[in-house]
This record gives structure tokens, C-alpha cells and sequence, in this order.
């Protein structure tokens, strides 16, 4: 039996649209291939940006912010001015990759330290965001580091 043009096209048509709806399927299904909205209350919270800016800009007003891997964890270094002064917040950190590792600790600075522990972290790319009050002040603190 011989093919002629026309019934080789044919074929070679049918089969690209299978893999392509074979392929469709699978991503829809799959749940490996999930991927979750950043927040589910995106639209509540893009309407409060404006003090989100002016949180940012007390934390940068504040002075440089750094991070550090230590034997123990994560540790963030606030200026020195942060030990004299009343600090509360949470430390929120957010997995990219997989939203059943987020999770969230109250602030508890050790001098100007706060030390996010080794046991919660596990390897790859983390979000750190720091909520607070710092002298009746908002602050607000963003980060990506890789663990």
C-alpha cells in the first residue's frame, strides 16, 4: 500500500493534535503541575499599596537590613537602633515553590537579631517578609534568599 501526499499529511496532522490534547490533558489533571495564586485576597490587598510604599520607606529610612546563614538558622541583622525601641510583628516566609512549607513567627529579637530557625527551612529559594510596628511606626521588610 502505498501513502500519497495528501494521506501523509492527513496522518501526520491527527497525530500532532493527539499529542497536543494529550498534553492539554495532562497539565490540567496533573497536580503536579498546580501552581497557586501568590494570595488569595490579591484585589483586597493591592487596594492598602499606598502604605505599603510608606512601610517600605520607614524600613528603608531605618537603615540597611542584612541577612546571614548561621549553624542555627537564618539570622537578620536590624541596626542597632532597633534593640532600644518596641518592636512587635511576624515574620512571614513564602515557598514559591510549594505553599504547604509557608508559615509564619511572631518577631522575637535577641539584641538586634531575629533568627528564623534551621528546622522550618529547608533548601531553595525562600520570601521573607517582615511585618511590624516599630515605635508606633509601620514597617515593612521584603527579602528573597536562597536557603
Amino acid at each position: 500500500m502505498k501513502l500519497n501526499w495528501g494521506t501523509s499529511i492527513a496522518i501526520a496532522i491527527t497525530l500532532f493534535i493527539g499529542f497536543i490534547m494529550v498534553m492539554v490533558v495532562t497539565m490540567l489533571t496533573d497536580k503536579g503541575f498546580d501552581h497557586d495564586m501568590v494570595t488569595t485576597d490579591y484585589y483586597k490587598k493591592e487596594l492598602l499599596f499606598q502604605q505599603e510604599i510608606d512601610a517600605e520607606q520607614n524600613a528603608k529610612n531605618l537603615g540597611e537590613i542584612k541577612g546571614l546563614k548561621t549553624t542555627t538558622g537564618w539570622a537578620i541583622e536590624f541596626p542597632e537602633s532597633v534593640a532600644e525601641k518596641e518592636f512587635k510583628g511576624k515574620v512571614s516566609l513564602y515557598r514559591p515553590s510549594d505553599k504547604q512549607l509557608d508559615f509564619e513567627l511572631p518577631i522575637v529579637l535577641s539584641g538586634n537579631y531575629l533568627l528564623i530557625p534551621d528546622n522550618r527551612l529547608t533548601d531553595g529559594r525562600w520570601d521573607i517578609l517582615i511585618t511590624a510596628t516599630l515605635d508606633g511606626q509601620p514597617f515593612k521588610y521584603k527579602n528573597s534568599i536562597i536557603y
